[in-house]
């Protein structure tokens, strides 16, 4: 029975075709389907019994016929299947999403407490639901599309996920690919309330004991980078007594750790000014608490390039520095340029850095490996004369599993010089 609740666009939705997609592959292809990719190429597709529409279930067989895998078909992506069941088939329904939404949950067991209520809870396709991630912000679920082959199966979806996770409220975000062609949505849009009152205004949660606010309509990604907790709680460890600088510091959750963990004095950089607004009423949140009340932040707005350059030629030094930029490397061809900015940022933060100071550098650049990040910033740390030492590398937390190359974008290294 489907839930009432529901914005009518999303229960309204028309159901995907009865008749699937049969699609034959290329060699390569194969080989990462029986590896358990969860992706398929439109380039890898060497026969295709029909043309389908977005979410029409696609049955992809090997040279011999034989079944390879089961999965969402997109003619508008250029991953045209994203696969649900690989090697042994089985249907799409009901219980294939209670299974898949039950398993997620249960993986975030450990994350439920009353220090931290935001948190993810579906991670694509590391979590068995490629192109569809849930993202908890206290009571309220929000739900980014990468695809639209999930419009037909996203009232299941939701449903499903009421049945274990008694949201009050479901956002629903859609990728830029997505939003680009408004044509194929139906009405749809991105930071559409789909379940409960509108979101019209910032929400709060709470990070290991932290609040903050979140824009879960207009912010990025899905309103907070959740997958730096745990590297927020380690710089809060680090920060006691020190002058910490966060750059690219968005809505200040590192600069919130640091002060919470006893820094005297912290400096949150970025270009946007309604980030650094957002910094500054989660630090009045927070207000209460000691460690915030007793540290002096300060916002400083600007590009993080140049403004590095200019607090070093005017003295100014800090006992730890937070770098964590935006992802700078999106496709293998851009990794080259990205290396080189990652360089320039370190030694911009090593020329800040007190000696035996703490930095910390960060990458979401999927296309960069951890061992080709790390050799960047290590050079180039050797060559400015700031050798690192005390090198510890941390990835991804638990809430955003890693169960294929591609997934593992997140990079962060710890080190003193």
């Amino acid at each position: 029975m489907s839930d009432d609740r529901l914005h009518p666009l999303v229960s309204g939705w028309p159901a995907p075709a009865p008749k699937p997609v049969r699609l034959r592959v290329s060699v390569s292809a194969e080989a990462g389907l029986r590896r358990g990719h969860p992706w398929l190429y439109a380039e890898r597709i060497q026969e295709q019994s029909r043309d389908g529409e977005a979410g029409d279930l696609a049955v992809v067989f090997d040279r011999k016929r034989a079944f390879l895998a089961l999965g969402l078909f997109d003619p508008h992506s250029p991953i045209r299947v994203r696969v649900l069941r690989a090697r042994t088939p089985g249907p799409i329904d009901r219980s294939f999403f209670r299974e898949r939404v039950g398993a997620a949950v249960a993986r975030r067991e450990t994350l439920r407490d009353s220090e931290t209520d935001g948190y993810r809870l579906i991670n694509g396709e590391s979590d068995g639901l490629p192109g569809c991630v849930v993202d908890r912000y206290a009571g309220t679920a929000v739900a980014k599309l990468y695809s639209h082959a999930w419009l037909p199966y996203l009232a299941e979806l939701i449903e499903v996920l009421l049945e274990q996770e008694p949201f009050e409220r479901v956002v629903l975000r859609l990728s830029r690919l997505m939003s680009a062609e408004p044509e194929l949505l139906r009405g749809l849009y991105d930071g559409l309330t789909v379940l409960g009152e509108p979101a019209d205004a910032t929400l709060l949660f709470r990070e290991n004991g932290l609040l903050f606010e979140v824009d879960p309509v207009n912010g990025q990604k899905t309103g907070c980078f959740l997958d730096q907790r745990d590297n927020r709680a380690r710089v809060g460890i680090l920060s006691k007594g020190k002058r910490v600088l966060n750059v690219f510091s968005y809505a200040g959750g590192f600069s919130l750790s640091a002060a919470r963990g006893g820094a005297c004095e912290v400096c949150s950089l970025d270009q946007s000014a309604p980030a650094l607004a957002a910094a500054q009423r989660n630090f009045q949140l927070n207000a209460k608490l000691p460690g915030v009340a007793a540290a002096a932040h300060e916002t400083l707005q600007g590009d993080a390039f140049v403004a590095l350059a200019e607090m070093a030629a005017t003295g100014r030094r800090f006992d730890v520095v937070v770098l964590d930029p935006p992802a700078l490397a999106r496709r293998r061809a851009q990794v080259p340029r990205a290396l080189e900015a990652y360089a320039r940022l370190a030694r911009l933060g090593l020329d800040l850095l007190e000696p035996g100071g703490s930095i910390v550098l960060a990458s979401c650049s999927s296309p960069v490996t951890p061992e080709v990040f790390r050799a960047a910033v290590v050079k180039e740390a050797h060559r400015c004369g700031r050798p690192l030492y005390d090198i510890e590398e941390t990835g991804h937390p638990i809430d955003h599993p890693t169960d294929f190359a591609e997934s593992r974008y997140l990079k962060c290294i710890f080190a003193r010089a």
